[in-house]
């Protein structure tokens, strides 16, 4: 059964706060001293970015079947940069920050799946 158009709304704007801390997480990682020499770093980084380019800025949205649509589909890239930042993390540095952008990762990951693959009822 399709979701109302009232549904769907309140479904993007739910992946769009998540898309705020997916935001924060890439700036952190895109501006560390890290990344400069990690080209596995700089891949989460780039596949975050592409996820949040891939759905767009919220105000723009004026068809919210297509942006869950999009968001579903970029979802898979989005998890295999959160499974790999999870991996390297360690050896990236063990600094708080990095570690609170793993555990920041993977909230808005599991909230953004959660919301495009609702539980049946």
């Amino acid at each position: 059964m399709n979701a109302s158009p009232t549904e769907s709304r309140d479904r993007v704007e739910a992946i769009d706060h998540q898309v705020a801390h997916l935001w924060m997480v890439r700036t952190f990682l895109k501006h560390a001293d890290e990344a400069e020499d990690d080209e596995e770093l700089r891949s989460v980084v780039r596949d975050i970015y592409d996820f949040i380019l891939a759905v767009g800025p919220i105000d723009d949205v004026r068809d919210n079947a297509a942006y869950l649509k999009m968001a579903k589909k970029k979802l898979s890239k989005l998890r295999k940069a959160t499974e790999l930042y999870e991996e390297i993390q360690p050896e990236v540095s063990g600094h708080t920050n990095f570690v609170m952008a793993a555990k920041s990762l993977r909230l808005a990951l599991d909230a953004i799946t959660k919301i495009i693959n609702p539980p049946v009822a």
